[in-house]
């Protein structure tokens, strides 16, 4: 399961103060922080098929990797975002649902698009900064997120700091949420960056 708290950074200044914070610094992993630059395909039927059953099917390129990710049930609660999911290694970035035909979850989608071809419904580039946190007790990553949505019917912004769960309990989690949103002024993002290139296509 995904756990991660998602704020909306008011601008590129913010971003660069977060990176550059004393306190988090101070808590960092050594030898955890890079930037990575990452296109993510989201790919979908004619019909929205995956996305009327509540899933998202994404081809990303992180760094040298390949990764197919299949998610669903998705749920929010202000910033905090949980979601199961399935990622997977991949040589190519062509959808190819029988990569996920071990899991149940994976049978579902077989029989959701029912042999239908799956295309391209949007894309991300992102230029994503990352360093991870170690508490003792927790180990998050935190990644400041700059590009775009870009779909057919549009295209929109990515300006915003993700704090992922790796392992551990939550609270620390919700503890540096709330020291971003005090020293920074970000704001609660309850829509994903796939939730928004729906609106933007009209599914949402």
């Amino acid at each position: 399961m995904e756990i991660e708290l998602k704020y909306a950074i008011n601008s590129k200044e913010i971003a660069q103060q977060i990176w550059d914070d004393e306190e988090l610094k101070a808590i960092e992993e050594p030898q955890t922080r890079e930037t990575v630059f990452m296109k993510a395909t989201y790919f979908d039927t004619d019909d929205f098929d995956l996305c009327k059953n509540d899933m998202a099917y994404r081809v990303r390129s992180d760094g040298d990797r390949l990764v197919a990710s299949l998610k669903w049930g998705g749920k929010n609660e202000g910033a905090l975002h949980t979601r199961e999911e399935i990622n997977i290694p991949v040589t190519n970035n062509h959808p190819n649902p029988v990569t996920f035909e071990e899991s149940d979850i994976g049978k579902d989608l077989i029989q959701i698009i029912s042999g239908k071809p799956l295309r391209p419904i949007m894309e991300m580039q992102i230029e994503r900064r990352r360093f991870r946190l170690d508490t003792k007790d927790t180990i998050m990553e935190v990644s400041i997120d700059g590009g775009k949505i870009a779909t057919e019917m549009g295209s929109a912004p990515i300006c915003e700091v993700e704090v992922e769960l790796f392992s551990g309990e939550q609270e620390p989690l919700l503890e540096i949420g709330q020291l971003l949103k005090e020293k920074y002024g970000v704001v609660s993002e309850k829509r994903s960056k796939f939730y928004r290139g729906l609106v933007l296509l009209g599914q949402r």
